[in-house]
């Protein structure tokens, strides 16, 4: 894969990556805002459970980011 390519897959994963943290961001402010209200308990827990996933896809996005990185410098 020449630099182009790969410069190409790296903005990629950055714009996901960017995109989940703002996802996440949202939803932990919807959890926040909604601490007090009386919601479903198995509703909080199904946001927190999605907040979990997409911290954890957004590390895998960011192992694949470096990745590429080294790619490209080698």
């Amino acid at each position: 894969m020449d630099d182009p390519e790969l410069k190409k897959e790296l903005d990629e994963v950055d714009t996901q990556i960017e995109r989940l943290r703002e996802e996440t961001r949202q939803i932990r402010e919807e959890i926040g805002q909604s601490w007090d209200a009386p919601t479903d308990m198995a509703e909080r827990a199904t946001l927190l459970t999605n907040v979990e996933q997409q911290e954890a896809l957004i590390d895998d996005l960011q192992v694949r980011r470096e990745q590429i990185l080294r790619r490209m410098k080698g």
